[in-house]
């Protein structure tokens, strides 16, 4: 004759203590994280309007400015990818992901001035990424969070 099972109080009590310490934990540390990620965004904009303002006053300032097209490009674009990158730090979806490494991938293409080689590898990146975006990410997950926000 078997003893039916009896749930033990204390270890039902102590189970709900560890599993309520740990949801605080886990929520603390996202929470923290969330912050931080806040944080480096807002540096990150404002080392961003910094290099603007200087590239603005350069503009004005230097009469030969325009004379290198490369080196205003690289700067203009440098620029560009990092507001791309604030964008993904605030917003984080598979299409922003996936927009600030097409953007990062083009810049590259443009201002490079490699081997056909590696102009080929960067064009394929490019498809490859709208590959992702058409095939492995549905429509209805493009705009959804990827962390949660609590």
């Amino acid at each position: 004759m078997s003893v039916p099972y009896q749930p033990d109080p204390k270890l039902e009590q102590r189970e709900a203590k560890q599993a309520r310490q740990d949801r605080w934990t886990d929520h603390f540390f996202r929470r923290t994280l969330h912050i931080i990620e806040r944080f480096i965004a807002l540096l990150t904009i404002l080392a961003l309007l910094a290099a603007l303002c200087l590239e603005v006053v350069s503009m004005v300032t230097e009469p030969g400015y325009f004379s290198d097209v490369s080196h205003v490009l690289h700067n203009l674009l440098g620029i560009v990818v990092g507001l791309e990158f604030v964008r993904m730090l605030i917003d984080t979806t598979p299409a922003n992901i996936l927009e600030v490494l097409t953007v990062a991938i083009t810049r590259h293409v443009i201002l490079s001035h490699d081997d056909p080689l590696s102009n080929i590898a960067s064009i394929a990146c490019i498809a490859g990424l709208f590959a992702i975006r058409r095939f492995l990410v549905r429509r209805s997950e493009l705009q959804e969070e990827m962390v949660e926000v609590e």
